[in-house]
């Protein structure tokens, strides 16, 4: 049934392709063994798994992480109830909106719509996951940073890093009494409103309690305070405490190579996950077909919790390969557990006990023939 979501295959197609199973037995165990709290919990232990491998190490210590949203498209009884972004065509879709931390673990991941702004649920996914990671810095492109969520991102201990496009188009907001200097005068904006965020920093308190006990989810407040016509007490406070935070970070940013450097590569290992994403969700053109949100959520999970299975597998055996081979961690590190040319995602699935390896035990490394040889 995981795999059947995890490359949107479905159950109808997926008793075809297995031998011993009907339908019937697949709609069962989907029924009663598929939720979103198992999806959770089965992630949860797969990235713990991966995070004990030595070579994970190398890419990271686990504590930076960066999030973005893919776009995939609806089709049939889908595209009824799905958006269009004029950004990203004509066709209506869905996006997948997915956190990865540096070791290349993606621990969590949710479906929004694909004309929702992903900002509000940056937070989300660093506060409701089950996985025992320790963020500190969090990556994002310009879709996931706003003012509302540099606001909140101190207040639960994290460090906000967004790579924001044109950054000089942006101002600096400072506080009374300061002055910018002659070579940032021109970036220089409003100033901060410090009597409103001491009039509202009771109400600021009692908002990231709510958020951080479960009460409210941090992505529901977020389109709450962001969509009131009128700009409410709360909503203006938390926008002058982000307005605080992004000035800091815009002046880190422009002063800080090794920081440009970190959102970049967090960046990076993002999107090359969403290429291995989309390989796996090849079929139906790769569309999603679901009318139900539930079911939506579930190909979201099984996609990455087939992901998370691919990272854990290949750096296994990337692991092995490398003991064998003799090759040094700084060449290692550069390595990305991302790949798929050795797995086949099509054909019949067989699912015969008695070939699998014992358990810890690994299968015997596949040496390629050289393609300079008769």
């Amino acid at each position: 049934m995981i795999l059947a979501d995890g490359i949107n295959l479905g159950l109808t197609r997926m008793a075809d392709t297995c031998q011993g199973a009907t339908l019937r037995q697949l709609a069962h165990l989907h029924d009663w063994h598929i939720s979103e709290a198992g999806y959770a919990e089965a992630l949860g232990r797969m990235v713990a798994a991966h995070r004990g491998l030595p070579l994970a190490s190398l890419w990271g210590d686990g504590t930076s992480s960066s999030s973005d949203g893919q776009l995939f498209h609806a089709g049939g009884r889908g595209a009824a109830i799905s958006d269009i972004n004029a950004r990203n065509g004509s066709e209506p879709g869905v996006s997948f909106y997915t956190h990865i931390s540096d070791q290349y673990d993606p621990f969590s991941t949710r479906v929004i719509a694909a004309t929702a702004g992903e900002a509000p649920y940056v937070l989300d996914g660093l506060l409701y996951h089950a996985n025992g990671l320790s963020i500190e810095e969090h990556y994002t492109d310009t879709g996931g940073a706003s003012d509302h969520v540099f606001g909140l991102m101190p207040f639960f201990g994290y460090r906000f890093a967004p790579r924001i496009r044109d950054l000089k188009e942006r101002k600096l907001h400072l506080f009374p009494g300061q002055h910018p200097g002659e070579l940032l005068g021109g970036m220089a904006g409003d100033l901060i409103n410090t009597n409103h965020i001491v009039e509202h920093w009771d109400d600021l308190l009692r908002l990231v309690t709510s958020i951080r006990s479960g009460t409210v989810t941090a992505s529901a407040m977020l389109r709450k305070l962001g969509s009131y016509p009128r700009q409410n007490g709360l909503a203006v406070a938390l926008r002058e405490v982000g307005r605080i935070e992004r000035s800091i970070f815009m002046l880190d940013w422009i002063q800080d190579l090794d920081l440009r450097r970190r959102t970049q590569a967090g960046l990076n290992k993002g999107e090359a996950r969403n290429a291995l994403a989309r390989a796996l969700f090849f079929n139906q053109l790769g569309e999603l077909r679901d009318r139900r949100f539930e079911n939506q959520a579930y190909r979201a999970s099984g996609l990455n919790l087939l992901v998370a299975a691919v990272i854990l597998w290949n750096t296994r055996y990337l692991q092995s390969a490398i003991t064998t081979l003799g090759i040094s961690d700084d060449l290692a590190q550069h390595i990305a557990p991302l790949g798929w040319e050795h797995i086949s995602l099509t054909g019949d699935y067989r699912w015969n006990v008695d070939e699998q390896p014992e358990a810890g035990a690994l299968r015997p490394l596949r040496v390629p023939a050289s393609l300079l040889v008769a």
